[in-house]
Formats: C-alpha cells, structure tokens, sequence
C-alpha cells in the first residue's frame, strides 16, 4: 500500500508523468513493496523554496507506505528516487527532499488492512 507524492517545480509533460510513474513502479520494490498497490500523485509547476531561495528546478517527494521499512532501504529509495528526477527532468539531488511516513492503518476498497 505504497503512496508516492511528487511536488515538482517544472512543468511536467504526460509522457513525462508516464515515465516517472513507471520509474516510481520499477522502485517500490526497493522498500518490500510492489507496484501492484502502488498510487502516484505528481504535481508540477509547484513553487517551492529551498534555503531562502526559489528553486527553478526542485522536488519534494513524500512516499506513504503500510508498514515499515529498514533505514538502509530509505536510503537507497532516496538515491533512486533522485536518480529518477535527474534522469527525467534534470533536477539535481540537493534540490530534492524525500521524507518517509509509515502507517499502521491504511484503508482501502470499504476498510482498513
């Protein structure tokens, strides 16, 4: 029951938006999770800030999982993830943010799992 939210600061295209959901998809497993359940948001043209300053190029990436994952996995989502924004849209991983938010209840199809 992965949930990838992406808040990006350049336009985004369709094809674009494709690319990064299946990228997304060809990730979750990095966390023991499968692209089966997986549900990807993607805003673009998002203003986000970043020390002070206006980021032309950046990212904030929040990634909802049921469960937990290990530290080390985290970690190595975070690198694919910023992998994947720079292969895309060319956004530079110090100008991404990724955060982790595992939940205990998560409801889907009338309940909860």
């Amino acid at each position: 029951m992965p949930f990838i939210d992406a808040k990006i600061t350049v336009p985004v295209s369709t094809e674009q938006k494709t690319a990064l959901k299946t990228a997304f998809g060809q990730a979750i497993p990095t966390l023991h999770k499968s692209e089966t359940y997986l549900m990807v948001g993607i805003e673009d043209s998002y203003d986000l800030w970043m020390a002070g300053q206006k980021l032309d190029r950046g990212a904030y990436v929040s990634v909802s999982l049921f469960g937990h994952a290990k530290s080390a996995d985290y970690d190595n989502m975070t690198g694919k993830i910023c992998g994947i924004l720079e292969k895309q849209l060319g956004i530079p991983g110090d100008s991404v943010y990724v955060t982790y938010h595992p939940v205990s209840d998560w409801g889907w199809n009338g309940s909860n799992f």
